[in-house]
């Protein structure tokens, strides 16, 4: 069985060749090296039509499901592109589903704990316990008693609030 590689098994070999390093440059270079060094920098530079998409490529490597989540952003994009240009557009686009997804995770969790909550009827949920506030003396209403003064009163829970 063959793992996969990026090269499919073909040992890679850079196509720059020895003049990759500027040393290698300034030992000397033949005329025949120093053209095919030209042409090499030549081949570098990207069409100003690069980098194009191909909307049938996009949509072979991606599946049904990815589309569709990602389709309300990319209408956004699509139609902020001609006013801001494609890079404002995606950093407009990029963090406008951050922002959704701190949103629905602040709202999930508020949810949750609202709905949730720890008490006498259940075991789950979250438990949230209020410390008292630190009353120094000096200060208005200096020897804050509890307001707990019965000892069922410390494991309560909401029991005795209950309508049962």
């Amino acid at each position: 069985m063959v793992e996969a590689s990026e090269t499919n098994g073909v040992k890679p070999f850079p196509i720059a060749g020895r003049m990759v390093r500027e040393r290698e440059r300034c030992i000397g270079m033949t005329d025949e090296e120093r053209a095919w060094r030209k042409q090499f920098l030549k081949d570098q530079v990207i069409s100003d039509k690069e980098p194009r998409f191909v909307a049938e490529y996009w949509k072979e490597r991606t599946n049904p499901i990815r589309r569709l989540y990602k389709f309300p952003l990319d209408t956004v994009q699509k139609a902020l592109t001609p006013m801001l240009g494609w890079q404002r557009a995606y950093t407009i686009r990029f963090f406008t589903g951050k922002f959704a997804m701190v949103f629905a995770g602040i709202y999930a969790g508020y949810y949750y704990m609202k709905y949730n909550s720890n008490d006498w009827t259940r075991k789950g949920g979250w438990r949230v316990i209020k410390s008292r506030t630190a009353i120094y003396p000096g200060d208005e209403g200096f020897p804050k008693l509890p307001d707990r003064s019965v000892p069922s009163d410390y494991a309560n829970r909401g029991f005795k609030q209950s309508p049962i």
